[in-house]
């Protein structure tokens, strides 16, 4: 049964401290990150949306991964705005179960579609001649489905289970909610929240992993063998979604290691990792796929001398 009266009471965030003018250029600074992660991540999608040429799986992947990119900035960056100017640093729980669901959302989907976009590079690269065959229309939407659906699905229900574990404290140094810092001031550990989680954890993030890192250790593998003009070709399709997914992932890594070990490390560090995480990969995946993609690159020019065209009339 949900917890009610926990839904009652109202999160405060002390890492904040009092309002001071300093606070303004924070503030400002993040409004910057936050209008350009959200500039870059929407320009993305109206180029891949208008140009035909991009309606292709690999960039209906990416389209998915803006999207992702957009909720994960919008998830806190607004509410972290919000509490730079104000004296008080406060958040209903419902509203910090809400974040809660949406930032692990942002994570999980993130990790899946990554996944199925090493996929799609596999068929791409290992079986060419049968490529159209196998990432069919009816394909992209099955792998879109599941790289959403089940994590909002399972994610729905690790909200409802936090939600019905009482806590003692209402009070956190973080600058968000999260499920490790919702947990630690719970009055008992749940073990069945535990053990969900952690089934959660490897099969929303380390199975997808394993996805990424087998498919293209078979695409190194093939890429050896085959000669210099198809290992560029191959480097240049891959090197754009490795290295997104490695500043990701080393961005979940830090995250994960600070829950880990938060009593040794100070404040300021998960300010740091909270930036990376919220901030970093939203804003640089648009443009590290815009520079080192050629054929978005190429529609991105398009696209900015239509809007100058159209401008000077």
């Amino acid at each position: 049964m949900m917890n009610h009266s926990s839904l009652d009471n109202t999160m405060t965030f002390t890492s904040y401290g009092s309002f001071r003018p300093i606070n303004y250029f924070f503030f400002t600074l993040t409004l910057l990150v936050y209008l350009l992660s959200i500039f870059s991540n929407v320009f993305l999608m109206l180029v891949i949306y208008f140009e035909s040429s991009l309606h292709k799986p690999m960039y209906i992947f990416l389209f998915n991964l803006a999207v992702n990119g957009l909720i994960g900035s919008s998830t806190v960056w607004p509410k972290v705005m919000e509490n730079l100017l104000s004296d008080t640093h406060k958040s209903s729980f419902l509203a910090c179960l809400v974040q809660v669901f949406w930032g692990y959302f942002y994570m999980s989907s993130a990790y899946t579609t990554f996944s199925v976009m090493a996929y799609d590079r596999y068929v791409s690269i290992c079986k060419p001649l049968q490529y159209h065959s196998i990432m069919t229309p009816g394909k992209v939407k099955t792998l879109l489905t599941v790289a959403n659906v089940v994590p909002m699905s399972t994610l729905s229900l690790l909200v409802y289970l936090i939600s019905t574990v009482p806590l003692c404290k209402y009070t956190t140094q973080n600058l968000f909610c999260d499920v490790m810092t919702l947990h630690n001031l719970s009055c008992v550990k749940s073990a069945l929240v535990n053990l969900y989680a952690t089934c959660l954890l490897t099969s929303l993030v380390g199975f997808p992993c394993i996805v990424v890192l087998l498919s293209y250790a078979v695409i190194l593998n093939v890429s050896l063998k085959a000669s210099k003009d198809a290992q560029k070709k191959a480097l240049s399709t891959c090197s754009s979604h490795l290295i997104t997914f490695i500043n990701f992932g080393v961005a979940t890594l830090f995250f994960a290691i600070y829950h880990r070990y938060t009593t040794f490390l100070p404040g300021k560090v998960y300010i740091l990792i909270t930036a990376d995480w919220f901030a970093i990969p939203p804003l640089l995946n648009p443009v590290i796929y815009g520079i080192r993609t050629q054929e978005i690159r190429k529609c991105f020019v398009k696209t900015v001398r239509k809007i100058r065209f159209s401008g000077n009339f």
